[in-house]
């Protein structure tokens, strides 16, 4: 709507994650270095906590990205608030096209762990790896689920695992992990997103405004200061302020986006 007032060719702070947008702060590169290390080095498991909205999710597309090649069988799930079998099915369903029963009383764990590991194996025979990415991984509520996991990892060989476990979540996923000694001594790295600083936060929005086309300065050097703190260096909520006050800039017909713009969206949405 407004990304031709702006001069932009698409909007630069949408809440999707969309790689492109990535803004790789030192914390989100060194997280993405250690999860590329961990999947291209086999190392079994590692772990990615931050706070909601801090980018985990667009850092594992990012991670996506890294590791598309033919060398690599990704089963990204989304929603592992199910039962033990459901959250197989889908692991297999994702890593191969098959037909496996729909109805949850013609599911048995059994019957396709024995499928996942023909998978396995049948990818290691390919010279492909495969890793298993758990996104929201915080929500899980049983126990018996992070005890299915972690039997996950018992598909090795002796000199190499079978397949590599991601696992993110918000940060109350590391006591629920350190509460499963057997799976945390699994987890060979752990990595963690916190909120961005001031300078940072400045960078992250120049870095969406160029990745999105501009030209020009749009938002004045007054306003990062209060996007910053009124964001608390959490990039969806950047996001948010940002989206708001170029759709008001906009509307107001202005060239530049000031605290002044700010101010009158924090007021409009209680911030």
């Amino acid at each position: 709507m407004y990304e031709s007032y702006w001069g932009l060719r698409e909007k630069p702070f949408q809440n999707t994650p969309d790689p492109r947008f990535l803004y790789l702060s030192s914390q989100h590169e060194e997280s993405l270095t250690r999860l590329i290390y961990t999947v291209r080095e086999r190392m079994g498991a590692a772990m990615l906590t931050g706070v909601f909205g801090c980018g985990k999710t667009v850092l594992g597309q990012a991670l996506l990205d890294e590791i598309s090649t033919d060398r690599y069988k990704v089963a990204f799930i989304t929603n592992p608030q199910v039962e033990y079998v459901e959250l197989l099915r889908a692991i297999v369903r994702n890593l191969k096209d098959i037909a496996l029963p729909i109805k949850k009383d013609e599911l048995s764990a059994d019957y396709l762990l024995e499928t996942l590991n023909d998978i396995l194996i049948h990818n290691m025979q390919d010279g492909r790896d495969t890793v298993i990415i758990v996104d929201e991984a915080h929500v899980i509520r049983d126990e018996k689920i992070f005890e299915g996991l972690r039997l996950l990892l018992n598909f090795q060989l002796r000199d190499r695992f079978l397949l590599t476990l991601l696992l993110f979540g918000q940060p109350e996923l590391l006591p629920m992990i350190e509460s499963n000694k057997q799976l945390e001594q699994r987890i060979a790295m752990k990595c963690h997103l916190g909120s961005l600083n001031e300078k940072e936060t400045k960078e992250y929005v120049l870095h969406r405004l160029n990745v999105a086309g501009a030209q020009r300065p749009i938002f004045n050097d007054d306003a990062f200061k209060l996007i910053f703190e009124h964001s608390g260096g959490i990039p969806r909520r950047i996001n948010k302020i940002c989206d708001l006050s170029l759709l008001s800039g906009y509307g107001k017909g202005v060239l530049n986006v000031d605290r002044h713009i700010i101010e009158e969206e924090l007021a409009s949405f209680g911030s």
